[in-house]
Order: structure tokens, then C-alpha cells, then sequence
């Protein structure tokens, strides 16, 4: 691929640093993760912004977090229709393949992919409507959970779809089969939670009382 370059220069020191220390003094742990295989507990599908950082929020290691990243951590409803799916193949591996006892999907403060759905669903970003913006498209997926809070006043609106879009997500991961039998089967429990990046807060849904702290 001849596009390709070398890494940057901060990105290679980087490495070796880690290498010769992290690696180093966890070489056992590391070889013993490759060879056995992965065996996580629970997946987390988060958002893609560079300032969530799952791990560290839970003090997690190699090997016990299955992770999917993507734009405004959606899931989008079931729909085998033979195309390409990235978030739908990531469930499908992790429920059947891996077993996880636990799917958490993780909403977080000032998404930027949230505030392009509220932009788009309210009419003031018609780039985001072409049929050519992946962006726009993706975001469709949070349409049931604006209509939901159009309502509310620009202040309180997008805090609010942060949250719908853990909802949704929720709410679509129960149209797989496979997910709803496993939930049904008590196999795998599905959780949602938002952070507030800035002030370091965790809220987890509670079916009857809606965002609660965590902690």
C-alpha cells in the first residue's frame, strides 16, 4: 500500500517504552493471554471521542474487557440483510463466541456524534441528510430517541440524547435473537451507563428510576 508511512516518532518511543517496562515485567501474563486465548466477562460498547478511556475508568486489564468503539457508542436494531455490519458482528462474536455475561453500553458528556444528530434532526446541518454522509447515516439510529426529547430546551436537550443514545442502544441489542434468548436465559445482563468526562461521574440506568450516580 504505498499511502502507507512509518509511525510517528512520539508513537514509536512510546512503544518502546512500554515494551521495556509494562511488557517486561508482565511478559508471563502477556504470553499466557496469547496462547490461552481471550475469555472477557463483558463488553463494552463505547464511543469512539478520544477522551473515553474504558480501561482506565475501570481499572481494566488486558484480556477482561471485550471493547467496541464507534461513533456515539450505537447499536443499531437487528437487521440481517447481507451488508456490511461492524457493530452487529462485534455483538454477534461477543454473545456467541465469547459468552460475555455482561454487554454495558457507555454514553459520555459533550459527544460530538450527538450533538451532529440533534444539529441534523433539527435542521440545521442538511450536509448530514445526504445520502453520502456516513456520519448522517449512522445517526439515523438515534432518531427514535430525539423524538423523544425535542421538546426539551437546548440546555437540557443534548444531556438528554447522550442518555437516549444509551437507551436505544438498549433497546435495539433486545431485537438480536441471540441477545434477547441469553437475556431471557439469565446468561447476559445488559447495562447502561453515561460518564461525565469532566468531572470524573459515573450515572448507570435504572429501569424505574431512569440515570442515577454510581458510587
Amino acid at each position: 500500500m504505498e499511502h502507507a508511512r512509518p509511525l510517528p516518532a512520539y508513537l514509536v518511543s512510546r512503544f518502546q517504552g512500554w515494551r521495556a517496562t509494562t511488557y517486561q515485567d508482565n511478559r508471563a501474563w502477556y504470553r499466557r493471554l496469547a496462547e490461552s486465548g481471550q475469555h472477557p466477562r463483558a463488553m463494552v460498547i463505547s464511543c469512539c471521542d478520544s477522551r473515553v478511556h474504558v480501561t482506565s475508568i475501570f481499572g481494566a486489564d488486558e484480556g477482561e474487557f471485550f471493547i467496541h468503539r464507534n461513533v456515539a457508542n450505537l447499536v443499531p436494531p437487528y437487521n440481517p440483510d447481507g451488508e456490511y455490519h461492524g457493530t452487529s458482528a462485534a455483538v454477534e462474536y461477543a454473545v456467541t463466541s465469547l459468552g460475555v455475561a455482561h454487554i454495558v453500553v457507555l454514553g459520555h458528556s459533550s459527544c460530538g456524534g450527538v450533538k451532529g444528530c440533534d444539529a441534523m434532526c433539527s435542521g440545521h446541518a442538511p450536509e448530514l441528510l445526504e445520502k453520502s454522509s456516513f456520519v448522517g447515516r449512522w445517526m439515523d439510529i438515534l432518531r427514535p430517541g430525539y423524538e423523544r426529547v425535542r421538546h426539551l430546551p437546548d440546555g437540557e436537550r443534548i444531556p438528554a440524547l447522550e442518555r437516549q443514545a444509551v437507551l436505544v442502544s438498549l433497546e435495539n441489542l433486545m431485537s438480536f435473537p441471540f441477545v434477547a434468548s441469553a437475556v431471557q436465559g439469565e446468561m447476559l445482563t445488559l447495562h447502561g451507563l453515561w460518564n461525565n468526562t469532566g468531572e470524573g461521574l459515573l450515572e448507570q440506568y435504572d429501569p424505574a428510576r431512569g440515570f442515577v450516580a454510581v458510587g
